[in-house]
C-alpha cells in the first residue's frame, strides 16, 4: 500500500478566513479529494535548529462547510523536510519576517519538501518590480526614489497611478493629473522624501470600464477565465478588498499572449501559481505570493482551480 503524500500549509489563521471566498481553502479541499494528508502550520510555527527546518504542524481536515471548514489535531514539531508539499499561502505584507520565512523553507526544500511557490522566487520577485523583466507586456512605468523624475513622469504623461513598492489590497494607490497640486505631497509620502522607492505606471483608462483582470497561471498556464474586478462608482481601485465588483470573463487573445511571454518563464522558476494583474491589455503586477480569485471563478464557471493546481503538484512529485 502506498503511503499518503503530506502537504503542509502555511497560512494566516484558518478560523478566521472569508469562506466564501478564501483560495487557500479552495486548495486544501482539492488536496484533500487527492488523498493527501493536511498540515497546518503559522508562520509563528516555522524554526531552524542547526541548519533543520522545523515546524509546529497540526494535522488538518478541511471541510466544504460554511459553518465549520476545518478540523485541527494536537501540535507537534516535525522537520518540514518530512512533508512532500508545502504550500507558502501567507498573505502579504511581504516584509522581513515573510523573507525570514522564505529562508526556513529554502532549507526545507533543500530537505525534501517541494514548496509552493519556490522561496528564492517569494524573495526574488517584488510583485510590482517583476514587471520590469517584461517590459514588452506593460505600459510605461517608473521605479524611482527620485521625485523630481515622478514630477516629470506625471508631466510627459498627464494622467498616472502611483503607489508604494510593498503595498496590497488597493491602499495607498494614488491617481493624479498633471494639474493635481497633491502631486508633490504624494510623491513625498510614497517615497518618505526620497528615502524609498515607488512606482509610477501610465494610468490606463480602461480600469473605469473592464476593470482589474486577475488572469491566474497554473505551472506556466492560463486558467480559461479572468476576473475583472471593476472599482465601484466612487473608487478607482480594482481589488476586491477595495470594494470591487468580480465579474468573470473567458480570456481574450491578448490575456493569452501575455500569459504566453510571462507563464513559462515563471513556471521555470518554481513559481506554480502566479496572478497577473491586466488593465486595458497591460500587466500592471505579477501576483506570487498569495494570488487569489479561485472561489470566484469556480462559483461563476463550474471550474477547479484547486484541483488544477493540485495536479500539477502531484505531477511534479
Amino acid at each position: 500500500m502506498n503511503t499518503p503524500k503530506r502537504l503542509g500549509v502555511v497560512m494566516d489563521p484558518i478560523a478566521a478566513i472569508h469562506y466564501k471566498k478564501d483560495s487557500t481553502l479552495a486548495m486544501l479541499l482539492a488536496a484533500q479529494a487527492r488523498g493527501f494528508e493536511l498540515a497546518y502550520l503559522e508562520q509563528r510555527d516555522l524554526s531552524l535548529r542547526d541548519g533543520v527546518a522545523l515546524g509546529r504542524m497540526r494535522p488538518l481536515t478541511v471541510r466544504p462547510d460554511p459553518a465549520s471548514w476545518f478540523s485541527l489535531g494536537e501540535p507537534a514539531v516535525q522537520p518540514l523536510g518530512s512533508l512532500d508539499c508545502i504550500l507558502m499561502r501567507k498573505d502579504p505584507p511581504f516584509d522581513t519576517e515573510y523573507i525570514y520565512s522564505t529562508y526556513v523553507l529554502e532549507r526545507a526544500q533543500e530537505q525534501g519538501a517541494w514548496v509552493v511557490n519556490q522561496p528564492r522566487g517569494l524573495r526574488d520577485m517584488n510583485e510590482k518590480v517583476y514587471t520590469a523583466w517584461f517590459p514588452q507586456c506593460c505600459a510605461p512605468t517608473l521605479i524611482t526614489r527620485d521625485m523630481d523624475d515622478m514630477g516629470a513622469f506625471l508631466g510627459e504623461h498627464g494622467h498616472i497611478v502611483a503607489k508604494p513598492l510593498d503595498g496590497m489590497g488597493g491602499r495607498s494607490i494614488f491617481v493624479l493629473r498633471a494639474d493635481d497640486h497633491n502631486a508633490r505631497v504624494v510623491f513625498e509620502t510614497l517615497t518618505d522624501y526620497g528615502r524609498r522607492f515607488a512606482v509610477v505606471q501610465r494610468y490606463i483608462p480602461d480600469i473605469a470600464s473592464t476593470g482589474d483582470s486577475r488572469v491566474l497561471l497554473v505551472d506556466g498556464e492560463p486558467v480559461p477565465y479572468a476576473l475583472a474586478r471593476i472599482p465601484a462608482a466612487h473608487d478607482h481601485r480594482g481589488n476586491l478588498a477595495a470594494g470591487a465588483r468580480g465579474v468573470g470573463r473567458p480570456l481574450n487573445e491578448r490575456d493569452r499572449w501575455l500569459a504566453a511571454q510571462i507563464g513559462p518563464v515563471l513556471a521555470g522558476r518554481g513559481m506554480l501559481f502566479v496572478g497577473l494583474d491586466v488593465i486595458g491589455g497591460f500587466v500592471t503586477e505579477i501576483n506570487v505570493t498569495s494570488p487569489t480569485g479561485i472561489r470566484e471563478l469556480d462559483r461563476q464557471f463550474g471550474i477547479d482551480i484547486g484541483g488544477m493546481l493540485m495536479d500539477s503538484i502531484v505531477a511534479r512529485l
